[in-house]
């Protein structure tokens, strides 16, 4: 039996994860953790900081663990603020993660990556494997973590599994600082029929991805079979790309008063546009099957429909 920890549960991608592992493997074979308390406690929960070594063992001897999804990290924007402390979070957490992982011989690992990793020398699309020179301490440490995921792999034989995740897109929970947080808040501001402010420029096109989509290949990856994935530091993860003009195009296509300015926020512009403005996925569709089943227009209407229904039942 799979007994499954998820470190960094409250976040925007932890919150859905939990639900879609809870509804495969049962409410007490997931224990959440975070450093702080959920608004609401739909599982086993337990307060845990990644970097307490100590705790962490103690919680995967507690609930005998078998799997981990280490979720927790600084994302692209906020980690700027302080690239220190945002190294000493997303690195020395996942090494904590992964010496544990070793010591124990833990079933499986997850580890999220992102297109955070591609640079300025990277091509487009940004192919699985190409030249990268991350721009951000966020991308920074997230490039390293999938090196030292892929040492761990090969060294310890952990079975460590990443994804590159492109934007998400998703209407359970906000997101925490990203660059391409601005693609979840045209829609909450469109239903509360609210001048949207954009902080990219309209032209600047990036990679998305709905949550239900990311959800899926997360689960895909982690139940493909070992011997068929060729990498152990990220798959690249494509869904659509767009631009916040095109994006906004789309929704006023259901809702017509939808009003737009852009304010540019200039550091989290500069950070874009580090990024590649697509992604090659085609290995992770070759190794694991991989098929997205959201485009930007069944996404738009998706959004929508859940997000009214959500602010309806907050009224």
């Amino acid at each position: 039996m799979e007994k499954i920890l998820i470190i960094g549960a409250n976040g925007q991608l932890g919150t859905e994860l939990s639900a879609a592992l809870q509804k495969k493997y049962g409410q007490e074979a997931v224990i959440g953790s975070d450093i702080r308390k959920p608004q609401e406690e739909n599982s086993i929960f337990e307060l845990l900081d990644v970097l307490d070594g100590e705790a962490l063992l103690s919680s995967i001897k507690k609930h005998k663990i078998t799997q981990i999804y280490h979720l927790a990290a600084i994302l692209s924007a906020k980690g700027e603020e302080n690239p220190k402390q945002t190294w000493n979070i997303n690195m020395n957490g996942l090494l904590n993660v992964l010496e544990i992982a070793q010591q124990e011989k833990l079933n499986k690992i997850y580890y999220p990556s992102s297109i955070a990793v591609f640079g300025t020398s990277t091509p487009s699309p940004a192919p699985q494997y190409t030249s990268m020179n991350p721009s951000t301490i966020y991308g920074i440490s997230k490039r390293a973590g999938e090196q030292w995921c892929e040492y761990y792999f090969n060294k310890y034989n952990v079975d460590v599994r990443s994804l590159r995740y492109p934007g998400l897109i998703s209407y359970k929970t906000l997101p925490g600082g990203g660059t391409t947080d601005y693609a979840v808040d045209i829609f909450y501001k469109a239903v509360e029929a609210t001048k949207f402010s954009c902080f990219l420029e309209e032209n600047t096109r990036l990679p998305m991805m709905y949550m239900p989509d990311a959800v899926r290949a997360t689960l895909e990856l982690m139940e493909a079979e070992k011997d068929k994935l060729s990498t152990h530091e990220g798959y690249n993860l494509n869904a659509f790309d767009c631009t916040p003009k095109e994006l906004y195009e789309e929704i006023k296509k259901h809702i017509p008063t939808l009003e737009i300015e852009y304010k540019i926020d200039k550091l989290r512009q500069s950070i874009a546009d580090s990024w590649s403005d697509t992604v090659d996925d085609s290995v992770a569709r070759k190794d694991w099957n991989w098929q997205h089943q959201y485009d930007m227009e069944s996404t738009t209407k998706d959004m929508l429909l859940h997000l009214k229904n959500k602010l309806t039942l907050q009224k």
